[in-house]
């Protein structure tokens, strides 16, 4: 008979530091393979197109009964499962309950943890902390932008928002573009300010000059990169931040990461659109009413929005997959500005959490957990 029992590693914030999930090079090196088999279609996530966010728990704006929260700011629960191929061939989850009044606790707006399964037999691989597994997988995705859409003698970055997506994200820029030297950023309170100036000298030396400005506007304007990682509630894109091209300098890359619209300039079609998974904003198209930017207030959503309408072809919209894999061109020229929408996606962290699962078993990290020795109900 065959061996029957099952054990998997439990690792700690702590053990997935240990196994190297703050890697900010090694993981954008992941996240552009990951993108590569995203564009070759090896890969599943959920939802009829396969190409789901995942599954989403909100509560009412009113409830009879008391113990049922009521509708907060970013208050939810998701799970968002998927398969990745290719060297990683496993398969995972991401579950996590969200609050914005976390904060006032001294909590992440979210607490995160991440299931890895065997593919094959679907037993537990690993059980991860992942509040840092996904920030950081977050921010490698802008990296990997960079790469590509960047100009890349890129110096100057502007921030809007310097939480933990603001950080993550300039350690990728940082990364991509090795030039950078001056930070400008726009905070909203006192302790983020101070956490990310202080974060920006230890991790980031080459940053030279690091200014905190008063509006977007100014965090915006003559910056090689510009990335939005704020946080807010959905539900009218009027009050969302938002870029004006006039404040965009040509050649700019700019990332989108979290809440955020623009204005008619930028919708132009001389504008370059990039979404890391075209699929996935047409799976929210599905799954929620039109407008999709009410209800999902990334960019990507104001792309499929405007392709409805027909003020965008769909063809003027093309994925990061297919550029980082040759098929698509990104920049078009010296000048063009290039938005690029990024929503997250579970085969994200399944590709990261693969990646420091085997560090930690080559490297004896982490505690071992039994499931059973012999199942019960076999």
């Amino acid at each position: 008979m065959s061996d029957t029992a099952i054990d998997f590693l439990y690792l700690s914030e702590p053990d997935m530091i240990a196994a190297g999930v703050t890697d900010m090079a090694a993981c954008v090196d992941a996240m552009e393979e990951t993108f590569k088999l995203l564009h070759s279609g090896d890969y599943r996530m959920a939802g009829p197109n396969q190409d789901s966010h995942g599954a989403l728990i909100n509560f009412p704006n009113e409830s009879p009964f008391s113990a049922m929260p009521k509708n907060t700011a970013d208050r939810r629960f998701m799970a968002m499962p998927a398969y990745l191929g290719g060297d990683f061939g496993t398969t995972g989850v991401k579950w996590y309950g969200s609050n914005l009044d976390n904060q006032e606790k001294g909590l992440p707006r979210s607490i995160l943890t991440f299931m890895l399964n065997d593919t094959d037999t679907g037993a537990p691989l690993a059980l991860m902390s992942a509040n840092l597994l996904s920030a950081y997988r977050t921010g490698a995705v802008p990296g990997v932008g960079a790469r590509y859409l960047a100009q890349p003698d890129s110096s100057t970055v502007g921030i809007v928002g310097p939480g933990v997506i603001g950080r993550s994200s300039l350690a990728a820029f940082v990364t991509a573009c090795p030039k950078i030297d001056t930070v400008k950023f726009k905070g909203r309170d006192r302790a983020s300010i101070e956490t990310f100036t202080a974060w920006v000298a230890q991790e980031c030396p080459q940053i030279t000059s690091v200014t905190e400005v008063d509006t977007i506007e100014e965090a915006v304007r003559d910056s090689d990169i510009v990335t939005f990682c704020t946080t807010g509630a959905g539900g009218n894109p009027a009050t969302y931040p938002t870029l004006h091209r006039e404040w965009v300098k040509p050649g700019a890359y700019v990332s989108m990461p979290s809440i955020c619209n623009i204005d008619e300039g930028l919708e132009a079609p001389d504008v370059r659109k990039v979404a890391d998974n075209t699929r996935m904003y047409e799976a929210w198209a599905a799954e929620h009413a039109y407008p999709t930017h009410n209800h999902v207030s990334l960019l990507g959503s104001k792309f499929v929005d405007m392709i409805h309408d027909g003020r965008m072809a769909k063809e003027d919209l093309i994925d990061l997959g297919a550029v980082v894999s040759g098929t698509a061109q990104g920049r078009r020229g010296q000048d063009e500005i290039i938005l690029l929408s990024i929503g997250g996606m579970p085969v994200e962290d399944v590709a990261w959490g693969t990646i420091l699962y085997r560090n930690a078993v080559a490297n004896g990290i982490g505690t071992t957990l039994n499931l059973w020795e012999r199942p019960a109900l076999a």
